[in-house]
């Protein structure tokens, strides 16, 4: 793809206006039977002058437009400003912002594109699409008949070769059409295929049910590991990195650091976790030992991603995590299997283990432990369904731990197993983001970022982005100052809609850099938390304004998911 990216970048300004010359209706007039409903949410991979996402946003849907060249880029971005489409960068064959995201599509549009990726590289290719695509949702793929210029990083391509990827990956042609080309070219005509993935009820969903309520368990280790992964997947997935195009890798201690959370009121309540296991100090578990118990003093709250320890603490945890690590990798991750006896889980251990003097809760110090290998396929209904399979999860655990009391002769109520069992959250504590917007109302730069207005310390809150309600993140960078009556009377639990969110991006691109910026151990954790739990944001390399476009998936993410109603702001879009 990179002698295409680099001819679109340097004749940008001459295709443009001829891309724009022709209409969407016309061009794709073959697929407009075959569009999701107006809620879906599409993705058009080398989106090119954004004729195409524009169409389609126009029509009412989430758009994701890729487009590799920053040229063309750049003048669809002028020649289509509108709020419904979040532009990327990302190209075939990897896709590997989006994989990332976590988002999923009911169409993919791949117009005009497919030529341009070269023959060998094609199978990654389309189980990258395959991958992004919900159950029963349509890629729509356009394939250019005629001469392949080279220069332009052309290669032949044909619908059979499109039949056997879909066939491979249990997908099916629903439609074949041909067309004469639209730009007039007599050497130039164009296949347009719609490949449809079934919805058949198989896959994720399925397996984890089977995991959750009928695998043999002798204890509740299974239930903990699944529900360990969930919590990963839904709040630190930027810790997790692309493996192969089949698998993603969480790191162990990651795991391990979740697992030791969850546990530690179950096990100080005294509620039994096997039929051996009898007190609240953790008898006849093999990862409560001598580091786990010296924790007995630390919160679980305290066991969080970007927690610092050092000393006898620092070594507590350090060899509480080592145990659980192990007991992971020597029991569920061992016993979770497919019908053929493989691992669902596979480990690849750590090789000499070494404790720093100073324990950082980051992605290196928790990888530093092993890997975990998750089925994509598990990892993306993690991300997407967790609001739902968790509660399963916690059902399933809190049915054995009752049924292990019942066999010691013991009663535990229900009020016991949900107090224990609620996940640890740092409450709604925004004192940092209040001193920071207290210091910058006395300087004068204080605004609220959705209305523009500057604010004084009697009229400001600190709001969450993302509703607390909806997504309990107390992130540095999801705390924005707000005027009190936008926040408390009209945005109040629901998210910023794309256009209100597009409009304040300047405003809060400035409010990350005036409060956090300037201050190193601020700015060290802003930028921490934000890798954690916006995966598309890397560690090194990435600026502001990369925060700014994974926040606009993440938002997408959760509207897509879990439906959360939109603000749309239409009092402030003009501010």
């Amino acid at each position: 793809m990179t002698s295409a990216i680099a001819w679109y970048d340097a004749h940008a300004d001459e295709v443009t206006p001829r891309y724009e010359g022709v209409s969407s209706e016309s061009v794709h007039g073959w697929l407009t039977d075959l569009l999701p409903a107006s809620s879906g949410a599409v993705l058009d991979v080398g989106a090119g002058s954004g004729r195409d996402a524009a169409w389609l946003a126009d029509k009412g849907y989430d758009v994701v437009a890729a487009e590799p060249s920053a040229q063309m880029r750049t003048l669809a971005m002028r020649e289509h400003p509108d709020a419904r489409i979040q532009w990327s960068k990302d190209a075939l064959p990897g896709l590997s912002e989006l994989t990332r995201s976590g988002l999923s599509f009911d169409l993919i549009l791949v117009s005009a594109v497919w030529m341009h990726v070269p023959q060998g590289k094609r199978p990654r290719a389309f189980r990258k699409m395959i991958n992004l695509l919900k159950p029963g949702g349509v890629i729509a793929i356009t394939l250019r008949q005629g001469y392949a210029d080279p220069h332009r990083g052309m290669y032949p391509a044909t619908a059979g070769e499109i039949e056997d990827l879909a066939r491979d990956h249990g997908a099916f042609i629903e439609r074949c059409t041909e067309s004469a080309d639209r730009l007039g070219r007599n050497d130039v005509s164009w296949t347009q295929i719609a490949v449809r993935l079934p919805d058949d009820g198989l896959g994720a969903l399925p397996l984890l049910r089977h995991i959750i309520l009928n695998d043999d368990k002798s204890s509740t280790y299974k239930p903990a590991l699944l529900r360990s992964l969930c919590r990963v997947a839904d709040g630190a997935s930027g810790f997790v990195t692309e493996r192969d195009d089949e698998t993603v890798s969480v790191p162990l201690g990651l795991v391990a650091l979740t697992w030791l959370r969850l546990f530690k009121p179950l096990i100080s309540g005294g509620l039994p976790q096997s039929p051996l296991n009898l007190g609240s100090e953790g008898d006849k578990l093999g990862f409560v030992k001598e580091g786990f118990r010296q924790l007995k003093e630390v919160s679980p709250l305290d066991m969080r991603i970007g927690m610092s320890f050092s000393g006898d603490i620092g070594k507590a945890l350090h060899a509480a995590l080592k145990d659980a690590a192990e007991t992971i990798a020597r029991m569920p991750a061992k016993y979770i299997k497919y019908p053929d006896g493989k691992p669902i889980f596979p480990i690849d251990k750590a090789g000499v283990l070494r404790r720093p003097e100073k324990i950082l809760l980051n992605r290196e110090y928790l990888a530093s432990f092993g890997k975990m290998m998750v089925p994509r396929h598990l990892w993306r209904a993690m991300r997407r369904f967790d609001v739902w399979i968790e509660p399963a999860l916690v059902a399933e655990w809190g049915r054995l731990m009752k049924g292990y009391a019942e066999r010691q002769e013991r009663q535990i109520t229900d009020g016991d197993i949900a107090l224990a069992m609620g996940w640890s959250e740092p409450s709604r504590d925004v004192r940092i983001a209040r001193e920071r917007a207290i210091r910058l109302c006395a300087e004068k730069k204080l605004f609220c970022v959705w209305s523009g207005k500057r604010l004084s310390m009697t009229a400001a809150d600190i709001d969450h982005c993302f509703p607390w309600a909806v997504w309990s993140c107390g992130d540095l960078w999801n705390l924005m100052p707000a005027h009190r009556s936008v926040n408390q009377r009209e945005k109040r639990d629901r998210l910023p809609g794309n256009a209100i969110l597009k409009a304040a991006q300047d405003r809060i691109l400035g409010w990350w850099n005036y409060a956090y910026q300037d201050d190193y151990l601020l700015e060290k954790r802003f930028w921490l938390e934000a890798t954690a739990s916006l995966p598309t944001v890397r560690s090194d390399g990435s600026e502001l304004s990369d925060i700014f476009d994974a926040l606009c998936l993440q938002r997408m993410r959760l509207k897509r998911d879990q439906q959360v109603p939109e603000w749309q702001g239409e009092n402030h879009l003009s501010a």
